[in-house]
């Protein structure tokens, strides 16, 4: 499956479908509080089907509700059950049950097999109502799912899932790497490679607390409050897309370059609470994840090996291991075989010779249980 985004042209008629995504808040919000009533009442869990069910019925008597499709309130109900797994799942490590939302902050609604059609060009009748969006690029493959998404700012987009029907690029290199994710540096690569990250909120930050102060003046409910709010929020935006946009160049470039990467598997939820700001600027989950698409696009492997393998108190040259070894030390001599060893490129090379041996390219000696994406 591959998603693509289109922008909807700005019109008085795109009020419609704001008005539909409010209507998707309101279901939303009265969904939730049907499970919490249902809970309190039964003490267990409301099916799906059944709150499903009971939608349909509510939804025949209310006009506002029937401005959204059928399908579209059905993928509400399912959304709330996926998010309700997640917690009976998860609940343990902190996820939270799904909670009421603010409508006007209430962000999309999908509509899978009807409710919509591609009249030719670049436009799109969703209802009754024809829709003109900036085609950017041709759109190939069957269409599974559109959904239409309200930015902070009151944009509107087109969210299309297709079957990917484009070949496979493969250019094979034969080349291995290792990746050492760190503070200072956002990579350290095994062939001694040092990537820096940009922070693009750093760089942002004086221009944030400005729109933030100013925004926080204004009067609450005036027009120069809103005004002052979308500013903020263009900021966060432009500084989200530049981050983004390198993500995915830095990923095409590392895949063009190796045929395997390995990375550690790391708590960034845990290096959050450690470190806050400066791991959410770096945003290395969000990196892994468009690296393993990518990856998987161009028929290329990344690797992971687990946590708690001691990469960086690890000699690459003997395999001596470290009792300990202070974050502050970024540069250590080994006392088995006094090689002078970088902690980052050190435990940049300790990964690559793991994930090699984890896929059998390697000494296997040094195999540690690993999970391969």
């Amino acid at each position: 499956m591959k998603t693509l985004k289109f922008k909807l042209y700005a019109h008085k008629r795109n009020r419609h479908l704001k008005r539909t995504i409010n209507a998707a808040g309101v279901i939303y919000n009265h969904c939730i509080a049907l499970h919490k009533r249902y809970y309190r009442m039964w003490g267990k869990h409301l099916n799906c089907a059944k709150l499903q069910s009971h939608i349909a019925k509510l939804r025949k008597r209310n006009p506002f509700w029937q401005s959204l499709g059928s399908q579209a309130v059905q993928d509400i109900c399912q959304r709330i059950e996926k998010a309700y797994q997640l917690f009976f799942k998860h609940n343990k490590k902190g996820v939270r049950p799904p909670g009421f939302k603010k409508v006007k902050k209430y962000k999309s609604f999908t509509l899978k097999q009807s409710g919509y059609k591609f009249v030719g060009g670049n436009r799109v009748k969703i209802g009754s109502r024809v829709y003109q969006f900036w085609k950017s690029r041709e759109i190939e493959g069957t269409v599974k799912t559109l959904t239409i998404k309200r930015t902070p700012l009151g944009e509107l987009f087109l969210v299309l899932v297709v079957d990917d029907v484009s070949p496979e690029v493969e250019v094979k290199t034969g080349r291995i790497a290792g990746f050492d994710f760190g503070l200072k540096t956002f990579l350290t690569c095994s062939d001694g490679t040092i990537i820096e990250s940009p922070q693009f909120f750093k760089q942002s930050l004086n221009a944030i607390k400005k729109a933030s102060k100013q925004h926080s003046k204004k009067l609450k409910g005036s027009s120069n409050r809103e005004r002052a709010r979308k500013n903020l929020v263009r900021k966060h935006e432009d500084i989200s897309n530049r981050r983004h946009d390198w993500f995915w160049k830095l990923a095409h470039e590392l895949t063009d370059k190796f045929d395997l990467l390995c990375f550690e598997t790391l708590n960034l939820k845990g290096m959050q609470r450690l470190w806050g700001r400066k791991i959410s600027d770096l945003a290395f989950g969000e990196f892994l994840q468009i690296l393993e698409w990518v990856a998987k696009k161009k028929n290329k492997v990344v690797v992971f090996i687990g946590q708690w393998y001691p990469s960086s108190k690890t000699c690459r040259e003997c395999g001596q291991v470290l009792e300990k070894l202070d974050l502050s030390v970024r540069e250590w001599r080994c006392p088995s075989c006094q090689s002078v060893n970088g902690r980052d490129e050190n435990a940049a090379k300790n990964i690559q010779a793991v994930g090699a041996s984890t896929v059998s390219l390697g000494d296997v000696r040094q195999a540690s249980p690993a999970i391969t994406a």
